[in-house]
């Protein structure tokens, strides 16, 4: 099996993964997915799609990730790696859709506006 090279893209954090065949080691930014994601939801949610398609010990996981959080990233590994185990096989769309880990989820920070505080905050109002 040839590598696999998808993107997923979460707020503003773009995770970049490279997926070979392996022994299940997942490597971010070139550190243990354990040593990058120090919580156990995040680990979760970077190793949900395997989860899901019971081949976690399969592949080995190589990931640049950048910008945003630690939790927008790890939604971006997440949607990366579900877009790789499809095209490695149709069948694991069935598994995938339906928990909604094959949408790019669209929600973005809202400009500011000039004039005002915030995006919808406005300055302090007086009357006299």
């Amino acid at each position: 099996m040839e590598v696999i090279h998808k993107i997923g893209r979460r707020k503003t954090a773009v995770a970049r993964v490279y997926l070979s065949d392996g022994k299940g080691n997942i490597t971010v930014n070139d550190r243990d997915l354990n040593n990058y994601f120090p919580t156990a939801t995040l680990q979760y949610k970077v190793k949900q799609a395997f989860a899901l398609t019971n081949t976690e010990d399969n592949y080995d996981v190589k990931v640049n990730v950048y910008g945003g959080g630690i939790t927008g990233q790890a939604e971006a590994i997440r949607l990366a790696l579900s877009r790789a185990l499809c095209e490695i096989d149709e069948e694991n769309r069935t598994a995938l859709k339906p928990e909604g880990l094959l949408t790019r989820d669209p929600r973005m920070v809202e400009r500011k506006k000039f004039g005002q505080k915030k995006a919808r905050k406005k300055f302090q109002f007086s009357k006299r």
